[in-house]
């Protein structure tokens, strides 16, 4: 019985009709049909080959069968993403819809059909000491910018937020509150209850009632929650990533949300069909703007409250294609529109309750919407489709298999031919002559080459590394400097044309379009640069192949492993003092005096904003990108040398008979076909 069905909480019981969740992720069937494929080619090359060899094999199948995409949900608090969401995983109560906007809480709800190899169903993880210290300290974003920019005012209200935010906190907490950061809480199942203790704020506890003295207490310093969720109907495992709206006094969400989208490879931008695209949701398009557009869908929800969604959808999506093609957001984006409330009535069943303009505007919709329901089709399958849902899941379905999906593919199969190959060399030649292969170098030599071949490929690898960094560092610097320079010149001009009674405003895009195109650049050499060190390597252990055994001279070679990907630059999306046009600017252009004031001021002000984002892109980026490209290189070595050495540990010894040979021989060419449909 799976977590969900000992839950004693009938909101979290899979819905009447949950078979409505498996419309949509056809593509995804698809993919798992021929993942399983794979998988069982592995697990016949585990069958047949030695203890080195079969662990080889059977690494390769699990990271396969673990693999298991993200999906992120960013949008405006209030625009239904948590109800899409509870629509998405197929439990309409699953997650609270109306998350206080105090809570900073990204949940993510990890679903799997074979289940997962622990018990743990929830997980909740505190802030760390440090991240409360420079919200305490320095009032988060807005503190900062405060200081910087000398508004006093706007500084001593951040301090008055936090002192009645921490005050409130140890009201629920105590003295737990400072031994609670940094830890985390693992459960063996969840519920609503559960749920709420964690991300929602409740009412203070000394007014607290049997039903609300456990709601919220630890949502002022949870920073993410994972729930585990067992679905056999979904053909691969998805982890479903629903964030806060980036719209916060302290930007705290802002920060949240741009580390999640770095984490998934897909992101679901969800907009209001009341608001879309206001200007607060601004600050998703900057985010936004900097991941392919290929990555990213846009699902304009609540289309259910519109008068007439037949006629309004139009005028919607126009406006925000006009909106995005304004403020550089990304190109041909796929914009879906629906109704997460439709979706959540068809998974109940609930037809009945569902209120009489959402009624009439579900009639409106079905009318005009491009693609009718399937005749026959059930009265809940039709609303489902109506909803938009299917056509969310489609799209991120299709996206999932072409880019993680694929990717996760052509990895495991270039490492199962090189451990087919490798088992070929212990079995016969390639002229069929039935000899086992003899190692020509000492086992010592082939170890001692091995780690000659590492030490350099590494040493190659991070002087790549250190060229495409000073290069890219001397890019960004450029575009620092030119904008500031363009930006102060602005400044200058305006002060000479107007004085300084009129406020000066200066966009602040032209130093994204800058550090974007510095990026594209650095993520171009990276990738090339990564995989050219990637295919020296290759080769270079394919001829200690060939150097150190007899009998894999004939067309031995060795699949190199695939560059990992370079992430988006989301941070040069975030906010900056210039984006933010509010009461504090006037009074910080008040108080300058004097031309070369307000140039030397707002130069050093706007220098300090964004030195941060150009050292996370310069330093911090760069270095979790060449991390992860020599743990890729690290774990390819150590497999090759696993099966070097263990060919090398077999050599001399005695044969396999004729007819055991043949047949394993017969068995690595059926495997060799096999693997053959998965070549790219």
């Amino acid at each position: 019985m799976s977590a969900l069905e000992k839950a004693n909480e009938p909101g979290l019981t899979p819905p009447p009709n949950a078979y409505l969740t498996r419309i949509g992720i056809e593509a995804l069937s698809d993919f798992a049909e021929r993942r399983d494929r794979l998988t069982d080619a592995l697990e016949k090359l585990a069958d047949i080959g030695d203890e080195v060899t079969s662990k080889v094999a059977e690494r390769l199948s699990s990271h396969l069968d673990s693999l298991e995409p993200s999906v992120t949900m960013i949008g405006q608090v209030k625009a239904g993403k948590t109800s899409l969401v509870n629509a998405m995983t197929g439990m309409p109560d699953i997650l609270p819809a109306d998350v206080n906007p105090w809570t900073s809480v990204v949940t993510s709800l990890h679903l799997s059909a074979a289940g997962f190899p622990d018990a743990t169903r929830a997980r909740f993880k505190f802030f760390g000491e440090d991240d409360w210290q420079r919200l305490f300290n320095r009032g988060g974003r807005i503190g900062e910018l405060a200081a910087r920019a000398g508004a006093e005012d706007e500084l001593e209200k951040v301090r008055a937020q936090l002192t009645e935010m921490r005050e409130k906190s140890r009201r629920r907490l105590g003295r737990r509150f400072e031994m609670l950061l940094s830890q985390q809480h693992d459960y063996g199942y969840f519920d609503r209850q559960l749920i709420e203790r964690y991300v929602i704020l409740g009412d203070d506890f000394e007014t607290e009632t049997d039903t609300s003295r456990n709601q919220g207490r630890f949502a002022d310093i949870t920073q993410s929650a994972d729930l585990f969720i067992e679905r056999p109907d979904l053909p691969t495992g998805l982890c479903i990533r629903d964030t806060p709206g980036v719209n916060d006094t302290f930007m705290i969400r802002e920060q949240i949300t741009i580390r999640a989208i770095r984490d998934s490879r897909l992101c679901v931008v969800v907009l209001s069909a009341h608001q879309a695209l206001s200007d607060v949701d601004l600050a998703l398009v900057r985010l936004i703007s900097n991941v392919k557009s290929r990555e990213v869908v846009i699902f304009v929800n609540r289309i259910d409250e519109l008068a007439d969604p037949g006629k309004q959808v139009p005028e919607i999506e126009a406006s925000i294609r006009a909106t995005l093609a304004t403020h550089q957001g990304p190109e041909n984006a796929q914009i879906v529109f629906g109704s997460a409330y439709w979706a959540n009535r068809a998974l109940t069943g609930e037809l009945k309750g569902m209120a009489r303009a959402s009624a009439d505007a579900l009639v409106n919709w079905a009318q005009h919407a491009a693609k009718a329901a399937k005749r026959g089709s059930s009265t809940e399958s039709m609303i489902w489709e109506l909803s938009g849902v299917p056509t969310l899941m489609r799209a991120l379905s299709e996206r999932i298999v072409e880019g993680e999906g694929a990717e996760a593919m052509n990895r495991a199969a270039a490492q199962a031919q090189n451990l087919l190959r490798a088992m070929r060399a212990t079995v016969t030649g390639p002229q069929g002559d039935g000899q086992s292969t003899e190692a020509r170098l000492p086992a010592e030599t082939l170890a001692a080459r091995l780690d000659q071949i590492e030490s350099a490929a590494r040493a190659d690898l991070r002087d790549r590394f250190s060229r495409i960094e000073t290069e890219f560092d001397r890019r960004l610097e450029r575009a620092h400097a030119s904008f500031l320079d363009r930006a102060t010149a602005s400044l200058i001009g305006h002060l000479e044309t107007w004085g300084e009674n009129e406020v000066w405003q200066y966009d602040p895009s032209a130093l994204r379009m800058l550090l974007r195109t510095a990026y594209q650049v650095f993520s171009a050499n990276t990738h090339r640069q990564v995989q050219a060190a990637y295919d020296e390597l290759a080769e270079t252990l394919g001829t200690l192949w060939r150097e150190g055994f007899d009998h894999v001279e004939y067309g031995f070679r060795v699949e190199p492993p695939t560059a990992p990907r370079v992430p988006p630059p989301v941070q040069i999306g975030q906010t900056i003092a210039l984006d933010l046009k509010g009461s504090w600017w006037r009074r910080w252009w008040k108080r300058r005096r004097g031309y070369d004031a307000y140039a030397e001021d707002f130069a050093g002000m706007i220098a300090a904003e964004t030195k941060p984002m150009v050292d996370d892109l310069s330093a911090g980026l760069v270095q979790s990108i060449g991390t992860e490209a020599d743990s890729v290189m690290q774990d390819f070595l150590a497999t090759q040398r696993s099966l070097i050495m263990n060919l090398a540990d077999r050599s001399g010894g005695e044969p396999e008979a004729d007819d055991a040979a043949t047949r394993k021989a017969a068995q690595l060419d059926r495997l060799q076909d096999a693997l053959a449909a998965f070549a790219e």
